[in-house]
């Protein structure tokens, strides 16, 4: 079976892969634009950044704050900062354990557009996990990748210039607790659930950053490579001497 997004470009192409440590969530997001800004001029292909976060909660533009549950004074006590941003959704936590997956990804006139674009990043993360024997699968009027009754991975995405930015977090370890803070996306905190817990087992990063890269490139019909351009070159670069908290 082909891939959607293949047939549309009618071609196998080259997307960048860009594979950091755990990184702040502002020199992220920060460098999230940078990328989007490079991708609106064409002046690079689709790429796509990989990365962990320390403890944050992020509020969707849809956000309703009462899914809130302490207080951005307690959550400041221990550590915890609140981003309000434009991707879609609710009301999320990131935190050591989980992969960030940020596409920058331009949306051609042949696509369907943005909701599409949500389809075939859940499709490629469906993909990762059944290399591990995860079976999952979306839901029908929930936005996000599910494993049974329990949801795995949460996406959210926002689109300017008709480039994506912001992305998907995938749950990869067991410890969940940052996520009692919050209804996320509006649901108990029960609801999530990681690869480590429904494996019985620890994950390592770089096993599940090679099953995302390979669901990507088959459902995308793309082929990542890590040999960045300058442009790119120098914007990693920096962020990995100045920015990222920990390794």
């Amino acid at each position: 079976m082909g891939s959607a997004w293949a047939d549309a470009k009618k071609e196998m192409r080259t997307a960048y892969l860009i594979k950091l440590g755990r990184i702040d969530y502002e020199a992220g997001v920060a460098l999230q634009r940078l990328v989007w800004e490079l991708r609106v001029k064409n002046e690079i292909e689709d790429s796509l950044i990989l990365c962990e976060h320390p403890p944050v909660i992020t509020v969707g533009r849809r956000a309703d704050r009462r899914n809130l549950l302490v207080s951005e004074s307690e959550l400041e006590h221990r550590g915890i900062r609140v981003y309000q941003v434009e991707r879609g959704g609710d009301i999320t936590y990131h935190g050591p354990g989980q992969l960030l997956g940020y596409p920058i990804f331009k949306l051609e006139s042949g696509l369907l557009g943005v909701r599409r674009f949500v389809e075939l990043v859940e499709a490629a993360l469906i993909r990762a996990l059944g290399m591990f024997g995860i079976e999952a699968e979306i839901r029908p009027k929930f936005v996000g990748v599910w494993a049974g009754e329990k949801k795995i991975a949460s996406i959210g995405i926002a689109v300017q210039e008709r480039v994506t930015f912001h992305g998907f977090a995938l749950n990869m370890g067991g410890d969940l607790s940052g996520f009692q803070l919050i209804n996320p996306c509006g649901m108990s905190s029960r609801v999530m659930t990681s690869m480590e817990i429904e494996l019985g087992r620890a994950v390592s990063r770089n096993q599940v950053d090679k099953a995302v890269i390979s669901g990507f490139e088959e459902v995308f019909g793309i082929r990542f490579q890590t040999n960045l351009p300058r442009s790119l070159t120098s914007l990693t670069n920096f962020a990995s001497s100045e920015r990222i908290s920990s390794a």
